[in-house]
């Protein structure tokens, strides 16, 4: 596998480690995918409930805890550390902020369109920027209007796919479309940065994310343009993810058919293991009374059949009653939970098989 740069940060590994809230990835995944070569991920969803006894303020709470997770991960990783911020989050622009000043190597955000991000940097900020977007024209949008109002291009791109885990920026009707597939919309949106590249002298990587498990499914990508890939399910059954042993758990026993579409009070589709919890929810024995958090700027919860963070962190502690783990269509696939490092050695294992057979063909 060749290196991944971003900016003058470079991985020896082309791997990034998707972020995975509630609780999911913090700095123990971080730290340990950083060790490797890869670049580690720690999501800033949720940590306002993980954080609570920092403060009785779920915003403050969330964004201490941020800091916290930063700081421990640097001090267990000698490698490249970013955070993962959706834009969908009420204090995103709180924690990008958090980010900057404990100025973490990257930050990644999607669920919406980022388009200020670039105004929260400072003078001497090293911090790189990455969209997450789920088409060309969403690539599109943001490099033009970052360029536009900040001068700025974003540091590298990810494409997520519609096979990811979590939420989804797709329609109901384009999950299952072959139009819509990362191997189908790939090669677009590297086509579509490439202008940007050339026009202003600038490297944008694209990361392609979402389904991607084996050594064996990087090579087939990387052979499309992508000039690294995102992986998140793959670590869930690691040693050093930051989930219980439950969560971890319900991967290992996941069948193809556990794995399936939801409605999520976010108002996008999302991709998660069905669980008794997700069952009470289709047969209407679920509905919050009040929403305590304001989490999300697009939950209404009048409508939303459950609080989502409340769920999610209810499956983090292996609470599967109350809650639901997220998961991409390969989750299924896992069945052991090892290091790691061990996990690292699989991937480029696979890879080199791969890379090789295609050579001799």
């Amino acid at each position: 596998m060749r290196t991944l740069k971003i900016g003058n940060l470079t991985a020896s590994l082309p791997i990034i480690q998707g972020g995975m809230g509630v609780g999911i990835s913090l700095s123990g995944l971080a730290a340990a995918v950083a060790n490797e070569g890869g670049i580690g991920v720690i999501s800033a969803a949720g940590l306002g409930l993980l954080y609570k006894k920092l403060s009785p303020n779920y915003t403050e709470a969330g964004n201490l805890g941020l800091a916290e997770e930063i700081r421990k991960a640097r001090a267990k990783a000698k490698g490249i550390i970013g955070v993962n911020v959706m834009v969908a989050l009420s204090d995103f622009a709180e924690l990008v902020k958090t980010s900057i000043s404990e100025k973490v190597d990257i930050i990644f955000s999607g669920a919406g369109l980022p388009l200020d991000l670039p105004s929260f940097l400072k003078e001497g900020c090293t911090t790189k920027l990455v969209p997450i977007v789920s088409s060309a024209r969403a690539a599109k949008i943001i490099c033009e209007k970052w360029m536009t109002n900040y001068n700025y291009l974003p540091d590298a791109v990810v494409l997520e796919g519609p096979k990811a885990g979590g939420h989804l920026g797709y329609k109901d009707s384009q999950i299952d479309d072959n139009n819509f597939s990362l191997e189908e919309v790939l090669p677009q949106v590297v086509a579509e940065v490439a202008l940007f590249e050339q026009k202003y002298n600038k490297s944008i990587p694209v990361i392609a994310a979402g389904g991607i498990y084996t050594g064996e499914d990087i090579y087939r990508i990387m052979q499309l343009g992508a000039s690294g890939v995102q992986l998140g399910t793959r670590f869930v059954t690691t040693d050093e993810c930051d989930a219980s042993p439950a969560f971890k758990e319900s991967y290992i026993q996941a069948t193809e058919s556990d794995i399936e579409i939801i409605k999520s009070p976010v108002g996008m589709p999302g991709r998660a293991i069905h669980s008794k919890f997700l069952q009470n929810v289709k047969d209407g024995l679920k509905q919050p009374k009040s929403c305590p958090y304001n989490c999300i700027k697009t939950c209404n919860i009048e409508k939303s059949p459950y609080c989502i963070v409340l769920a999610l962190y209810n499956a983090f502690r292996g609470n599967f009653n109350n809650g639901y783990a997220f998961a991409g269509s390969n989750a299924f696939k896992a069945t052991s939970i090892q290091s790691v490092k061990a996990t690292m050695q699989e991937l480029i294992k696979e890879f080199n098989v791969k890379e090789l057979f295609m050579s001799k063909r």
